[in-house]
């Protein structure tokens, strides 16, 4: 049986991992992604870090052995098609992030694939696969015009039986190729312009990936979910000046926690 970091993996599948990211992403990105090699419970094939063209983030992904990847190869489009914004808030690089995650599967190669949020750091194990059910990570709260761009898009309502934003999820390639091809067939247009088309954009929070595929799973077959508990802790402070003790003493009530960088009602470029 494979073991990774002295844990047996008990014949787990074998999942990649893709982690969106900025250069401002830097200062946790590195702990992302050792917490991710020490937490998950699945043999893991590569972690993809999708990014803008930026040397820094190509240095940590050769001394990190991940796989650099050009977001501009990921989609047709970039954040500059996207018109997200009104004139106190930029929310163009936020929705464009999330288009890069829901095209992971023409990135990665495994089957299953985590998409991680560059902000969050695992201080937990973390198994996404049990008995033949995906775990999904949920919260007690979301924003409803999440749900409004659903139906829009999927011409039904979301399910919802918790929030499924906790930033970060496992998705199956063939269930994601699914959803786009739905979303396609319904507006006759490529999914990431329907996707584009249909957000109120007078809205900041107008659409969510993680929502979006696990409602549409849900509706499909809840049979097939777990659902657990984020137990996600925000903090406001350096990922790299964490004591062991700290993350020990945050891991008897949390799975993870999340160093936000920025507020979102500002206009933030992206690099």
């Amino acid at each position: 049986m494979p073991v990774q970091h002295g844990v047996q993996l008990n014949r787990a599948p074998m999942i990649d991992v893709l982690i969106p990211a900025i250069e401002k992403d830097l200062s946790t990105l590195p702990q992302v992604i050792d917490s991710i090699r020490r937490y998950v419970r699945h043999p893991i094939g590569q972690i993809y870090i999708v990014s803008p063209t930026s040397n820094k983030i190509r240095n940590l992904c050769s001394r990190k052995h991940c796989i650099f990847v050009n977001e501009r190869s990921v989609l047709p489009i970039t954040k500059n098609d996207i018109h997200y914004q009104s004139s106190r808030w930029d929310r163009s690089g936020w929705l464009y992030q999330q288009l890069l995650k829901m095209n992971g599967d023409h990135i990665v190669r495994a089957k299953h694939f985590l998409v991680m949020d560059a902000d969050t750091v695992l201080i937990k194990p973390h198994s996404f696969i049990v008995e033949n059910k995906t775990v999904f990570y949920c919260r007690d709260w979301s924003q409803p015009e999440y749900f409004n761009t659903y139906r829009k898009l999927l011409n039904m309502k979301a399910p919802r039986p918790r929030s499924f934003v906790t930033h970060y999820m496992l998705f199956e390639k063939s269930k994601l190729s699914a959803l786009k091809k739905k979303i396609e067939t319904i507006h006759q247009l490529p999914w990431y312009k329907a996707i584009i088309s249909n957000i109120n954009k007078k809205k900041q929070f107008g659409f969510s990936e993680y929502e979006t595929y696990a409602n549409f799973m849900y509706s499909k077959n809840p049979a097939s979910m777990t659902l657990k508990s984020s137990m996600n802790k925000s903090l406001n402070m350096n990922a790299s000046s964490l004591k062991e003790q700290q993350i020990r003493n945050f891991a008897l009530k949390y799975r993870s926690l999340s160093f936000h960088k920025r507020k979102i009602y500002s206009k933030t470029p992206r690099t």
